[in-house]
């Protein structure tokens, strides 16, 4: 019975890690992709961080470009994957609490649903880690 239940264990395990690598995958696209527009469009970009009252809108563009890119790129590969989850999780709810809860503006509702499913994901993957199919997870 215990090696049923042995061999039962380590499919789930195979596939548990298949599943938190492609939730990686799908969650880390959406960021790589934004940070990168951001840098490299940062006068549009700080344009817009101008138009919300934030201070230093070229440096805050490259900061949050550089958050955005890496922190995705972090989640990706699973490297250092919970401090990644957690630190985009509190850019995500501060992103939101900046630029997206004035809701006479079209999408922000939206927005700010999209936002919450995303610190939600960023919640799991802190507490459960990057899988087998990371970095963090080589050689365990």
């Amino acid at each position: 019975m215990s090696t049923n239940s042995s061999a039962a264990d380590s499919g789930i395990a195979a596939n548990a890690s298949a599943a938190i690598l492609v939730g990686r995958v799908l969650i880390s696209i959406l960021f790589i992709l934004a940070g990168f527009g951001k840098l490299t469009a940062i006068g549009g970009t700080a344009g817009f961080f101008e138009s919300l009252g934030l201070p230093m809108p070229t440096v805050t563009a490259v900061v949050v470009g550089l958050v955005e890119f890496f922190g995705g790129l972090a989640v990706l590969v699973g490297f250092k994957t919970r401090i990644a989850a957690i630190l985009l999780a509190v850019f995500t709810l501060g992103a939101t609490a900046v630029a997206h809860l004035d809701f006479s503006q079209a999408g922000n509702a939206l927005m700010l649903q999209k936002n919450l499913g995303l610190v939600g994901g960023f919640i799991f993957l802190a507490v459960i880690g990057a899988g087998a199919y990371s970095i963090d997870g080589r050689g365990r």
